[in-house]
Parts: C-alpha cells; structure tokens; sequence
C-alpha cells in the first residue's frame, strides 16, 4: 500500500515516514501544497496523510481542489485544529478522516487501517499477524497461542505488532518508542521495560515458545526459544 505524506514539519515528516515504512507502507512525502499536488495528480497514492495548514497552497485548498477533479483518493487530514467546527469544516471538505496533534502513531496506524477497509480500490489485509505459534489480531488487540487466547491493552498490542513484523531482528529503544507513542508525546523511557514486562508475562501464560529478548544498550528482539528451553 502506497501513501503520500503532505507535511511541511520536517521533523514530524521524518519521524511520520520512518513509522510508516516500519509498518511496511511505501511512503512519498512532501513538505508543501504544491509538490503534494503534483504527486496527487499523478495517481499513484493509495491513500494520503494531508496537513491542513501548508505553505503556499493550503491542505484545504488542496484538498478541494483534487475532489473537485474528481479524486476520490481516501485522505486522512492531520492538524492542530481540533474544534468541533474545525473537524467538520475538514470533513466538509472532503476529508475522509481527521487527527488532531499531537496524536499516538498507534491512533493513526488504526486510522489507516479503517480507512482501508472502507475501500477506495487498495488491498486491504486480514488485519492478522502469525507468527510461530502465536497469532495477534491488530484491531481487536486479541493474543492466540497454544494456552488460549487473552486481550491486550493497546499499548502491549503496539509493541508486539512492531516485533512480530521484524522476529529475529533487533528495534532499537527509540523506535519502539516512535512507533507505538509517536513523535510528539512525552514518554519516560522505563515505561517501556514496564510493557516489555507485561508483554512477556502474556506469553508465558499462553505457552508460547516466542520469547522477547533484551539487547543491552540497544533494544528488543522476538525469537523462538527451542523445545529443551521450555
């Protein structure tokens, strides 16, 4: 799935693309109204993250000017306006969805993922990750493994997603961080060890083999122990 990133915070686009890509997105972005229109006109965007306030051409007067032409590209506006006329102005003019900063990148992965399955003519997923003998329903926050099933609260939810799309690969600290809190909130950095704790608590109840592994100085890792190890 392809997305266009229309930003004109460098550091928000930078930090909004690397998450992107590590959820497996490819990602254009822009950091003006013009460019992201030339890149909207082109048609190659599955679905477009829109600032509102940009330089020059304005999220809004881009917005309305691809409806008008008839793009039905599913657009997710993301702004500092968090009104209720603010929302619905948005929405009026044609947003598709709208996230008010700061936000959680977990809150928006979970917006893309309902605007996929809206429709709009991209490939949507089941929404399912498996891996081993464990299974991890996104939406849902559901866990399955050999000793049955409990619910996750999201934030477990969104680390063990992060490690479940990379098993055997090493994520740093500060991209956990990233992906699961996002750029713009606070976060003390134990809070992280606190749901690594409980993320491993949850699979030693249901018997699985997977096991989140420390990396001294850098981060975690998923792996698989081995049969003699249980």
């Amino acid at each position: 799935m392809r997305i266009l990133l229309i930003e004109d915070d460098p550091r928000l686009n930078e930090a909004l693309c690397c998450a992107l890509r590590q959820e497996g997105y490819e990602v254009d972005a822009c950091l003006n109204g013009q460019e992201g229109l030339y890149y909207m006109e082109t048609g190659t965007a599955d679905l477009v993250l829109l600032d509102r306030m940009l330089p020059g051409l304005s999220g809004e007067e881009l917005l309305q000017t691809r409806r008008k032409a008839g793009d039905t590209t599913p657009v997710l506006m993301l702004t500092a306006m968090g009104t209720l006329a603010d929302r619905v102005t948005g929405l009026d003019l044609g947003a598709d969805d709208y996230l008010v900063k700061p936000f959680a990148m977990e809150e928006l992965m979970a917006r893309i993922r309902s605007l996929s399955r809206r429709g709009g003519g991209f490939h949507v997923d089941s929404g399912e990750l498996a891996w081993g003998d464990l299974t991890l329903a996104e939406l849902s926050c559901q866990l399955r493994g050999p000793g049955g099933e409990c619910t996750l609260s999201r934030r477990e939810c969104g680390l063990l997603c992060a490690l479940l799309r990379h098993p055997r690969q090493t994520l740093g600290r500060s991209q956990l961080l990233l992906s699961v809190w996002g750029p713009d909130t606070e976060v003390e950095d134990g809070n992280l060890d606190n749901y690594i704790f409980f993320l491993r608590k949850r699979l030693k109840s249901l018997n699985s083999r997977a096991a989140i592994q420390t990396v001294r100085g850098v981060g975690y890792r998923l792996t698989m122990q081995s049969e003699d190890s249980l």
